[in-house]
This record gives structure tokens, C-alpha cells and sequence, in this order.
């Protein structure tokens, strides 16, 4: 046998090798985040969370707003695991169920700061020039604005006890004034991804404007978007609970961690579990969306590998 043969029977079985194909950012991701023990673990927590506000019946056959006097501050049974508050209310039980409002603000408030962020972040980087010029300083004066007295500025105004009404305007407000560091990574994205071959490739072949970002350039762009909304969803339930305990957010008969925290302070020397207990399920929340964003963000960067 030839050299020459030797030398394609060599690269035919390198080419063959499954072990030597180029691999994808997101397959080497996700290689890393199965070896990243935080990820499970924040991972499990959401889930975990996520199913308490799906289905909070899963965890408690009581009812969180079944309140009596007699019981109040009866401590732990097995009716009731960590005993009952001021009002008669199962600790646990309205634990559970706190999950879903602040789940749902969370939720809601991520995906509308993703919408706005896009688009604002999707045309500065695009068209640059004026219109970058005139849409950063829109980011940096929204920016510029301290996001929880802003929101209690505005919540002030809503007077209406409306659990919908109240949901709605505690996610739009701080969607509105969230949304800006998103907006700025997406920028920096389209920036680096409007320079490559396949936006050339595309231009080339006559896509318009819109074709070329919305099908080309945002697909490839939305990755540190998506840790930043993630790790945003984790500040988003804590500013819900901080709105809540300030009385400016979700109100009752919502069951919400920052209501029952709020309730659990002004009775913390009759029984303290009433605090500890919402407390704890708002902390290990907020964590696990924090962790879960790093987790993928380390994954995704380059530069830490």
C-alpha cells in the first residue's frame, strides 16, 4: 500500500471516529452542565417549585385558606406539618401555594422583559448609528431608575383589590423596568452574529431587514439572553415578595410568601415558623433560579473552558 493510501485510509478513519466530529456550543454545554452538580440540584429545586404552583395538591391535601382561631399558633401535627399561623391557616399549606402567585409574577414578568428586551436590543444592534444612539439612552435612563422604588411609586396608584388586576400591574411594572441588561446583552449579540458569513450569505441571496434578523440573526442570539432572563426570574420573584410584604403588591386572599411573611413578622414573637417557613421556600426559589442561570451561563461561555 501506498503512502498516499495510508494517509486517506488514516484520515477516512478519523473522519469516521464519532469521537472526532465537531461538536455544537450547545452540545459541549451541555456536556459540562451533566458533570455541574449545582445544575442538578437547582434544577431539581425548580422543578420541584414549578410543580407545587402547577399542582400544589401534590404536597398538601389542605386547604390554604381553611383559617380557624381555635387553632391559631398550634404547633406541628399530622395534620398540619409545621402548625398554623395568627389566623388558623396550615403553615405549609399556604406555603405550597404561595408558589404559584410568585411562579406566575415571575414567569410573566421574565417573558414580557424578554419581548421588550428583543426588540429594543434586536434594532439597536441591527441599524446601529441613530438608532443605536437613540435607543441606548432610553436604556440608560430606565436604567438610571431604582427599580423597587419606582415600582412602589407606580403600585401606589392601583387601588383595586382585583387578584388579576393586582398580578397584572405588579408583571408589568417590573417587566417595564427590568428589562434593560437583557436588552444590552442581545445588542452585544446581534452586533458580533450581523458580522458573519451566513448574514452576508443571506443578504446576498436578497433577504430583507426583517428576514435577516428575526430568521437568521435572533435564533443565533438568543442563548446569553435566556441566562439572563433565567437569572432575572429568580430577582423577579423577590421583588414580588418585597412588593407583597410592603402591602403595595399582591394582596390577600392571594397566598403569597411575601403576604404570609409579611403576617409572620408582626406575630414572630408568639411563633416564628410562620416566618421561617415562607421565608425559607422564597430564599431556596430565588437560589435556584440564580444557580440555574449560572450554571448555564459558565456552560455557554466560551471563555471559561
Amino acid at each position: 500500500m501506498t503512502e498516499a493510501h495510508t494517509v486517506g485510509a488514516a484520515e477516512a478513519g478519523r473522519t469516521a471516529d464519532p469521537t472526532t466530529r465537531p461538536r455544537s456550543l450547545a452540545g459541549d454545554a451541555w456536556r459540562d452542565l451533566r458533570r455541574n452538580p449545582i445544575f442538578w440540584v437547582s434544577l431539581i429545586l425548580v422543578l420541584v417549585v414549578t410543580a407545587m404552583a402547577i399542582v400544589p395538591g401534590l404536597f398538601t391535601p389542605n386547604d390554604p385558606l381553611d383559617c380557624t382561631l381555635s387553632r391559631q399558633h398550634a404547633g406541628p401535627s399530622g395534620a398540619a406539618v409545621f402548625g398554623y399561623d395568627f389566623q388558623g391557616c396550615d403553615v405549609y399549606a399556604r406555603a405550597v401555594y404561595g408558589a404559584r402567585a410568585s411562579l406566575l409574577v415571575g414567569v410573566l414578568s421574565a417573558a414580557l422583559t424578554g419581548v421588550i428586551a428583543v426588540v429594543v436590543g434586536m434594532l439597536a444592534g441591527y441599524f446601529g448609528r441613530w438608532v443605536d444612539a437613540a435607543l441606548s439612552r432610553v436604556v440608560d435612563i430606565v436604567l438610571g431608575i431604582p427599580l423597587l422604588l419606582a415600582a412602589i411609586v407606580l403600585l401606589k396608584r392601583i387601588d383595586s383589590d382585583n387578584p388579576t388586576v393586582r398580578i397584572g400591574a405588579v408583571v408589568f411594572v417590573l417587566a417595564i423596568l427590568g428589562w434593560t441588561t437583557a436588552a444590552r446583552v442581545i445588542r452585544s449579540s446581534v452586533i458580533s452574529a450581523k458580522q458573519q458569513d451566513y448574514v452576508a450569505a443571506a443578504r446576498m441571496l436578497g433577504a430583507g431587514n426583517g428576514r435577516t434578523m428575526w430568521r437568521h440573526i435572533l435564533p443565533n442570539s438568543l442563548a446569553p439572553v435566556i441566562v439572563v432572563l433565567t437569572i432575572a426570574l429568580g430577582s423577579f420573584i423577590a421583588a414580588e415578595a418585597t412588593l407583597s410584604f410592603l402591602g403595595i403588591g399582591l394582596r390577600a386572599p392571594t397566598v403569597s410568601w411575601g403576604i404570609d411573611i409579611d403576617s409572620g413578622r408582626t406575630h414572630m414573637r408568639e411563633s416564628a415558623v410562620p416566618l421561617v417557613v415562607p421565608s425559607t421556600f422564597l430564599a431556596l426559589t430565588v437560589l435556584a433560579f440564580i444557580m440555574l442561570g449560572d450554571a448555564i451561563r459558565d456552560a455557554f461561555d466560551p471563555k471559561l473552558r
